[in-house]
């Protein structure tokens, strides 16, 4: 039997499909950079961004600021629901320079921002490296149906980690929780295997998608697209930018 989407989804759907022209035509502004290789794609055919110039940035498109779920209930989001200013983040745990933004920048923009109640982090899960990517990505999903997720990306982002040579592998992951202070492993295990974990990880792959999303990291910040890690600085920038527009 074929279930008809509901009217909800067909509306994100549509909401998605008009942002993407948007954000593919902002992108076009920027050139990424990236460090450690000329040609970023791997064997996965994944791609990671290091740092991005840009050029004066395009208007923001309503249906981009739409994209923000806002959702109290969200276990991959932080701050306030109601904050001024929303940070979607589409990230690969295997991505080195989403770790890099995660150890070094993610924890200033909290500090400086979200306790301060101007700033929401909405996290999306975008692996683009392969399996241990869509295993990682499955298990950070787990790990926020017990809260914890935050906990857990903290710990997977912790150091680097070599790229599909098993340092996402599912007993690694396990661990990771366990060190995360995940409680109940056993429902862990179930939930990372499970259809919804697929769905979730889809939901959000599908979305980056249809934005242009093609490497990671990327954030919309109210609508704006950063590409890459860029310096703390320049998403400082953009947070008061966003937050002093959300003003007037």
């Amino acid at each position: 039997m074929t279930v008809s989407p509901s009217r909800s989804a067909r509306s994100t759907r549509r909401r998605t499909i008009a942002a993407g022209g948007a954000i593919t035509a902002a992108a076009i502004t920027v050139l990424a950079l990236t460090l450690d290789d000329p040609d970023p794609r791997d064997k996965q055919g994944g791609k990671s961004a290091a740092t991005v110039e840009s050029t004066t940035p395009a208007p923001v498109d309503e249906s981009l600021l739409a994209l923000a779920r806002r959702d109290s209930g969200d276990a991959l989001a932080v701050g306030r629901a109601d904050a001024p200013v929303v940070m979607i983040e589409y990230s690969d745990f295997q991505c080195p320079f989403c770790g890099r933004f995660a150890r070094e920048t993610e924890p200033e923009l909290i500090r400086s921002y979200v306790d301060k109640g101007v700033l929401r982090i909405e996290w999306r899960n975008f692996p683009v490296f392969g399996k241990e990517s869509e295993q990682a990505a499955r298990a950070g999903w787990a790990a926020g149906q017990q809260k914890k997720f935050w906990d857990f990306h903290e710990v997977a982002f912790g150091e680097p980690r070599e790229r599909n040579q098993g340092d996402f592998s599912t007993d690694k992951l396990v661990g990771m929780a366990r060190e995360a202070g995940v409680g109940d492993i056993d429902r862990f295990r179930s939930d990372m295997a499970s259809g919804k974990a697929h769905d979730a990880v889809r939901k959000d792959q599908e979305e980056g998608y249809g934005l242009g999303v093609t490497s990671t990291p990327a954030f919309l910040i109210n609508g704006t697209p950063v590409l890459g890690a860029q310096p703390t600085a320049t998403f400082e920038e953009a947070v008061e930018a966003a937050a002093e527009a959300a003003e007037k």
